[in-house]
């Protein structure tokens, strides 16, 4: 635990990026299993409507630097490839 008030200043802070990362991480992992659910039930149209929002997600995740750049073109390419 810390001990002095800056450090438990940065603990709460931390915490509080802590939560934000995850959030985002869970978005970009929702909007994927999103369009992964869709693919599986032959709806291809209804998936591609959900890629502009995936991708959305995913660049807002990279720009807030809790994905890195290759990740997200990674991803981005692998929504692309399911979705033709």
């Amino acid at each position: 635990m810390p001990i002095t008030k800056s450090a438990k200043k940065a603990l709460k802070g931390s915490l509080v990026k802590k939560a934000m990362n995850d959030r985002n991480k869970k978005a970009i992992k929702e909007s994927f299993k999103g369009i992964e659910k869709l693919l599986k039930e032959k709806k291809k149209d209804e998936a591609k409507k959900l890629v502009p929002k995936a991708y959305s997600v995913i660049d807002k995740a990279c720009k807030r630097g809790v994905i890195k750049k290759n990740t997200a073109s990674r991803r981005k390419a692998l929504i692309s490839r399911m979705t033709k």
